[in-house]
C-alpha cells in the first residue's frame, strides 16, 4: 500500500521491517547500483531495496523473497536521489499538476509550491482537499503559506487574517512560512506579520526570506527575526554574505533571473565550505524556459562551472530537504527515505534516462501519472472557468490618469507624466504608448493609465492572467481592447489579442482564468507564438508573461497598478485611485 497522505501508518512500518527480516519481499531491488551517498559525498556500490513507495535497505546483502520482486540491474548507471525544486510558482499558465508530471521527467521529484493562487482563487477547504488529493501523485508536493498578496487588495483580510494563515502553516502539507516580499513592513510596524513567523517558528517549519539587495544589517535584523534562508542573492558576495550570518542561500536560475551561471563564477573567489546551505531554485519560470529542463539542468550547470561533482548533486537533493526538516524522508539514497531515484548514464549528465517516484517508473509519456491520476477533476475544488456577468461600458475605458507606467524592464516600471491625456479610440503607433487597465474581475472597480514600453502596434490585449486574479487590458486601440474582453469572457478566462479588429491569438486558460489545462509541451509552445507575437509589434524586452503577472506586484519598484489604484510602491501611497464601475 502506497504511503498514506503525509506519514506511514504503523501497520506499513511493520511491513518495512519485515522486508528486513526476510518475512516480505520487497517489490524492487535495484542490483548493482553505484550511487551517490550524499552524507559522504562519495559513490558506493551495493543493492537498493524497495518496498512500495519507501527505500526499506541499502548495502551489500539481497533479499532472501523475491516472488513479484522487480529486479533491475543497475549496472553501468549511476544512481542520485530524486531532485527537489525548492521555491516553485505552480501558476505561471501551467498548472500544479502539469508542472509536477513535466519537472519529474527530468528528475525532479520534489516541489515545494507557492500557495498565493490558492489563497486568492479558492476557499479554504477547497484548498486543503486539492493539497490532501496532490499526495497521490507520484511527485511528492509541499507548500507554502503566505503572510502578504504581493499587491494592494481591497479585501485582503478576508483571506489574509490570523485563522487562516495558522490554519495554512498547521497543514501537514505545508512546510514554509513566506516568501517575505513584505519583509520592509514586518521589519518596522507590522507585528501581524512578526507573530505569523513566530508561530512558523513554533511549529519548527522554516521562515523563507525575500531580500534582493539587502544590506548586511538588514540580513542581520531579519535573521533574528526568524527568517531561515532567502533565493534573492543577485551576486556571490550576497550569497557568500547570506550563508556566513547562518542563512541557507538559494541559487536562482530563472527566465526573469538566470543568474546560477554568474553566482557560481563569483563564488570561486571566496573562500570556505558552504555548498551544504546552498540549494537551487527556478523560481517560477515561464513555460518555455522550462524546455532545458528544470533542477537537471541547474546541476549541469554547475558541474560545468567547476562545482564538485558531489556537492552539484547535493545541492539539489539533501540540502534542501535538510533545509525543510525533510533530510528523513528525502534528499538522498538511504533507508527510510521515499524511493525517489534517478538512473544516470554518466555522473556529469544530470539529465536521467529513468526516473523513480514514489517507487514507480516516471514514463516519459507521463506514464505514473495518467495511472495515477488520469483526470484532476479541477471543478471539484472550484477551479473552472470563470463566469464573467457583467460587461463594458462606453465610460470604462475613459482613461484619464496624470501618471503612466514606463517600462524599465520586463517587470520594473517608473512613473512619467502623461502630457496630454487622450480619449481617441486609437492611439498614434509612431510611439510606444499603450492604454493600460486592471479591472476586478468582478466588475466592482477598475483603474487605467498608460504604458510605455509594451507595445507600437498591438489594438488590444485582454489577460485574466495576473498576479491578484484581476483582468488587465493592454492596448492602442479602444474597440481591439474591447474586443479581447469579449473573447476573453466567452472562453471563461483568457489571454486574448486582438489586431484591427480580428483575433489573432488566444490561449484559453480555463482553471479560474490564470491556468491552463494544456500539457507543458503543448504550452510552451503556445508561450513561444505569444511572445513572438508580442516582440514583433514592439515589445522591447524578453518576459511578457512576468510583465503581464507583476504589473500588479508591490513587492517591485517603483510604480504598480493596484486594485486600490496607481502606487508609489517605496512610500506605499495610492497616486491615483481606482474607481467604482
Amino acid at each position: 500500500m502506497k504511503e498514506h497522505l503525509y506519514r506511514w501508518r504503523n501497520k506499513q512500518l511493520r511491513e518495512h521491517t519485515a522486508v528486513i527480516d526476510g518475512e516480505i519481499a520487497p517489490t524492487m531491488v535495484l542490483k548493482n547500483a553505484t550511487y551517490l551517498n550524499v552524507y559522504l559525498k562519495k559513490w558506493l556500490t551495493g543493492h537498493i531495496w524497495i518496498y512500495d513507495d519507501r527505500i526499506v535497505y541499502v548495502g551489500d546483502l539481497l533479499p532472501k523473497k523475491t516472488k513479484r520482486t522487480e529486479i533491475v540491474d543497475c549496472t553501468n548507471q549511476y544512481l542520485v536521489p530524486g531532485y527537489i525544486e525548492a521555491h516553485a510558482h505552480p501558476f505561471q499558465l501551467y498548472n500544479p499538476h502539469s508542472l509536477a508530471e513535466y519537472a519529474s521527467k527530468t528528475g525532479t521529484t520534489t516541489l515545494v509550491n507557492d500557495n498565493l493562487m490558492l489563497l486568492l482563487l479558492l476557499r479554504k477547504k477547497k484548498a486543503f482537499s486539492l493539497l490532501d488529493d496532490m499526495q497521490s501523485l507520484p511527485v511528492s508536493m509541499f507548500w507554502w503559506a503566505r503572510f502578504d498578496s504581493q499587491s494592494a487588495l481591497r479585501d485582503e483580510e478576508e483571506f489574509l487574517n490570523d485563522e487562516d494563515v495558522l490554519d495554512w502553516l498547521e497543514h501537514e502539507a505545508v512546510i514554509q512560512g513566506g516568501e517575505l516580499t513584505n519583509w520592509p513592513e514586518i521589519l518596522h510596524e507590522d507585528d501581524r506579520g512578526l507573530y505569523w513567523m513566530q508561530e512558523t517558528k513554533r511549529m519548527r517549519k522554516v521562515v523563507e526570506g525575500h531580500f534582493p539587495g539587502a544590506s548586511e544589517k538588514t540580513l542581520t535584523k531579519m535573521k533574528l527575526l526568524g527568517t531561515d534562508g532567502d533565493h534573492e542573492s543577485i551576486n556571490a558576495e550576497e550569497v557568500y554574505n547570506r550563508v556566513k550570518l547562518g542563512y541557507y542561500a538559494g541559487l536562482r536560475y530563472s527566465s526573469i533571473r538566470p543568474d546560477l551561471p554568474a553566482l557560481l563564477e563569483g563564488l570561486k573567489e571566496y573562500d570556505g565550505s558552504f555548498f551544504d546551505y546552498l540549494f537551487y531554485t527556478t523560481d517560477g519560470s515561464t513555460p518555455s524556459f522550462h524546455e532545458q529542463g528544470v533542477i537537471d539542468c541547474c546541476i549541469d550547470i554547475a558541474i560545468k562551472a567547476g562545482v564538485p561533482i558531489e556537492d552539484a548533486y547535493s545541492m539539489a537533493t539533501i540540502n534542501p530537504a535538510q533545509y525543510f526538516s525533510l533530510g528523513n524522508r528525502l534528499g538522498s539514497i538511504a533507508p527510510g527515505r521515499v524511493a525517489h531515484i534517478n538512473f544516470l548514464e554518466a555522473k556529469d549528465k544530470p539529465t536521467p534516462t529513468a526516473v523513480l517516484a514514489k517507487g514507480e517508473w516516471i514514463n516519459f509519456d507521463g506514464y505514473a501519472f495518467q495511472n495515477r491520476t488520469p483526470n484532476i477533476q479541477w471543478k471539484k475544488y472550484g477551479l473552472g472557468k470563470m463566469k464573467i456577468d457583467w460587461s463594458f461600458r462606453s465610460d470604462d475605458l475613459f482613461i484619464s490618469s496624470p501618471l503612466g507606467m514606463d517600462m524599465v524592464n520586463d517587470v520594473i516600471m517608473k512613473p512619467y507624466p502623461v502630457k496630454s491625456e487622450s480619449q481617441t479610440k486609437q492611439l498614434p503607433t509612431d510611439h510606444d504608448i499603450a492604454y493600460v487597465m486592471l479591472v476586478d474581475r468582478e466588475g466592482n472597480w477598475r483603474i487605467s493609465s498608460f504604458l510605455k514600453g509594451f507595445t507600437t502596434e498591438i489594438g488590444g490585449l485582454v489577460s485574466s492572467y495576473s498576479n491578484t486574479g484581476d483582468i488587465i487590458l493592454i492596448g492602442k486601440n479602444k474597440d481591439d481592447m474591447h474586443k479581447a474582453f469579449e473573447r476573453m469572457k466567452e472562453l471563461g478566462g483568457a489571454i486574448v489579442v486582438v489586431q484591427d479588429g480580428e483575433i489573432i491569438y488566444e490561449l484559453p486558460l480555463p482553471l479560474q482564468g490564470v491556468m491552463t489545462d494544456l500539457s507543458m509541451d503543448e504550452l510552451m509552445e503556445k508561450e513561444k507564438e505569444l511572445k513572438e507575437l508580442l516582440i514583433n509589434n514592439g515589445y522591447q524586452f524578453n518576459d511578457p508573461i512576468y510583465t503581464l503577472l507583476f504589473l500588479s506586484s508591490t513587492h517591485l519598484p517603483y510604480i504598480r497598478i493596484t486594485p486600490k489604484g496607481l502606487m508609489d510602491v517605496k512610500k506605499k501611497e495610492i497616486l491615483f485611485p481606482s474607481v467604482m464601475r
